[in-house]
């Protein structure tokens, strides 16, 4: 029997960045892979806009979708495609985390609302608030009531689906991490972005001063934590 361990982590790609971002820092899975630490096996790369079929659920151990330069609400058929799946891989409790345009998609799938954010573009490094479940939540339960994470985002969940659970919130943003089960949460914020990733998407927002990262650690243990969460347990690992 092939041992849970050996199942890679998919990264799903939701378009490309601009020309001038990917060739500085390069396109979306890369960010998630220097920010992880993954290995060529850990991980395999699919990008729906390509028209690529999206992962069989029991050749992977979960999921990441990215963020996009793409708008939910343009309805592309590959973005409605990816929504289907994310559908069906919640039913099959596939452990799932949506990134920006793929905290979006996976609210939008789930029945939530996307649209413009009133409030207008988020952008830059800023505070996000913790709600109170979040000290309930497996992956949260040790952050504090405040951390701070890099965001660019003009669209925004308005309304979170009705099964979803609000763990944080921003000043512009009231969806700024959800819940859905025990297994997929999504994250408004870029836990993979670094300082270096954020100037070549948004050069205007990023300062030279090394204070302005203070607490973007948690928004990256996030990621890690989830990352983990994927990962057999060492008695899981020699499968049976």
């Amino acid at each position: 029997m092939t041992s849970t361990s050996a199942l890679p982590l998919a990264l799903i790609q939701l378009e490309v960045p601009p020309a001038e971002v990917t060739a500085r820092i390069g396109e979306q899975p890369r960010w998630f892979i220097e920010a992880l630490g993954l290995l060529p096996d850990d991980y395999v790369i699919v990008r729906p806009h390509l028209g690529e079929s999206l992962p069989q659920f029991d050749r992977i151990s979960g999921a990441i979708l990215s963020g996009s330069w793409a708008m939910v609400t343009d309805h592309a058929d590959w973005s409605e495609r990816s929504a289907a799946w994310v559908r069906a891989a919640i039913e099959a409790e596939l452990p799932l985390l949506g990134v920006c345009y793929g905290h979006q998609l996976m609210a939008y799938a789930l029945g939530g609302k996307v649209a413009d954010n009133p409030n207008g573009w988020e952008r830059g490094l800023l505070p996000l608030t913790c709600e109170t479940a979040a000290q309930r939540d497996e992956l949260l339960a040790a952050f504090p009531g405040r951390f701070s994470a890099w965001l660019s985002h003009r669209q925004s969940v308005i309304a979170p689906p009705p099964q979803a659970q609000v763990l944080a919130k921003s000043d512009k943003d009231g969806c700024q991490i959800l819940r859905y089960s025990p297994q997929a949460l999504s994250v408004q914020f870029h836990p993979e972005f670094s300082r270096r990733i954020m100037r070549a998407c948004l050069p205007q927002e990023v300062s030279d001063s090394g204070a302005d990262m203070e607490g973007t650690d948690w928004a990256r243990q996030l990621l890690v934590a989830f990352w983990q969460q994927t990962r057999p347990q060492a008695g899981q690992a020699q499968g049976a």
